[in-house]
C-alpha cells in the first residue's frame, strides 16, 4: 500500500544529511511568504493557511531544507488531483511503484470548516481510516486538487454517498458549481493552503499520460519539482 490519498504506508525515512545542514528554523517573516514550486511543466505559487499552523510550519520547514527539490509528482489522476512529496521518487527508476516515502512522522489533522477542496487547494495525503482513526497527515506527501465542476444533483449525491449525509454549505456548493474541486474529500483530509498562481500548470500536469501497470497513475514521463523556495507574497 502507498501514500495514496485514501491509503498509504508509513515510512521511516529521515531527512538526508545534506538537508539536515540547512536551517529549518521557522521565522515570523517566513509565515508571511508564499512558496514557489518550480516544476518541469511550469511554476506554481502556493499560499499556506494560518488556520492550519502545524501543517503550515511543517511545509515551510520542508521547503527551507530543500526536501521537495527533485521530487516527482508520482501519482496523477485527471479531474481529481496531482500528488507528490515522496522522497523515494528523486532517483526512482522508470516503472518503479512509488508512494511509500516520507520523513518518518505524521502531522495531527487540522480540519477547518472554512477550508474545503475547491480546485487548487493543497492538502495532505494520509493513511486510511482503518489504520489511522485520527486521520493524521503524512509528514511530507501532499496533493493539489483539480477535481471537476459539479451540478446540484452531483453534490447531492456526494453528500449522500461520500459524506455520510453531511451537508455542504451553500457558499461552498456555489464554488464547486463554478470553479470545481473534490468535495468528496472534505473534512477527511487536511487542506492547508491553495495555489494563487499557476493553476494552468496544475491542469497541464493532471493531463499527462500515466501508467496502468504496477506503478499505476505514475506519469509515463517524469514531472519533477525542480525546486521550492519562499518568495515575497503578492496580493491575489
Amino acid at each position: 500500500m502507498k501514500y495514496w490519498i485514501v491509503a498509504f504506508l508509513s515510512s521511516l525515512i529521515v531527512f538526508s544529511a545534506s538537508a539536515q545542514k540547512k536551517d529549518s528554523t521557522i521565522k515570523k517573516k517566513d509565515r508571511k511568504r508564499d512558496v514557489l514550486m518550480q516544476t518541469t511543466m511550469g511554476d506554481i505559487v502556493i499560499r499556506l493557511s494560518d488556520s492550519t499552523p502545524l501543517h503550515r510550519d511543517n511545509f515551510l520547514k520542508l521547503v527551507k531544507v530543500g526536501y521537495f527539490d527533485s521530487v516527482l509528482f508520482h501519482r496523477v489522476i485527471k479531474d481529481f488531483m496531482i500528488q507528490g512529496g515522496d522522497p523515494n521518487s528523486k532517483r526512482a527508476a522508470a516503472g518503479e511503484p512509488l508512494g511509500n516515502g516520507g520523513p518518518g512522522y505524521t502531522v495531527p489533522a487540522e480540519f477547518r470548516k472554512t477550508l474545503f477542496h475547491k480546485k487548487g487547494v493543497i492538502a495532505a495525503a494520509r493513511t486510511g481510516d482503518n489504520m489511522n482513526p485520527t486521520k493524521a497527515s503524512s509528514g511530507s506527501q501532499f496533493y493539489i486538487a483539480q477535481g471537476k465542476v459539479f451540478t446540484d444533483a452531483g453534490l447531492d449525491s456526494v453528500e449522500r454517498f461520500r459524506l455520510n449525509g453531511r451537508k455542504i454549505p451553500a457558499e461552498q456548493r456555489e464554488v464547486y458549481k463554478t470553479i470545481g474541486g473534490t468535495p468528496q474529500l472534505d473534512q477527511g483530509y487536511t487542506v492547508y493552503g491553495e495555489v494563487v498562481k499557476g493553476l494552468e500548470v496544475v491542469d497541464k500536469i493532471a493531463a499527462v499520460q500515466t501508467s496502468k501497470a504496477q506503478d499505476r497513475d505514475r506519469p509515463l514521463h517524469y514531472v519533477r519539482i525542480i525546486k521550492t523556495k519562499l518568495v515575497k507574497r503578492k496580493r491575489k
